[in-house]
């Protein structure tokens, strides 16, 4: 009934987070190697994150 009260899994932030840079990345990569090259390291980042995040729960 009040499903905006509840929480959201951090993990399933992270996830969507990780697709929207994976995303970006490829965008850029047509017109800006290096930002696209940057993106990508921030998406490791965020795939590391969830993988910790996995051993944990």
């Amino acid at each position: 009934m009040f499903g905006w009260f509840k929480r959201k899994d951090p993990r399933i932030g992270l996830q969507e987070k990780y697709k929207a840079l994976l995303a970006e990345s490829h965008r850029l990569s047509t017109s800006n190697r290096k930002a696209s090259d940057l993106k990508r390291a921030e998406a490791e980042a965020v795939l590391k994150r969830l993988e910790a995040m996995g051993d944990e729960h």
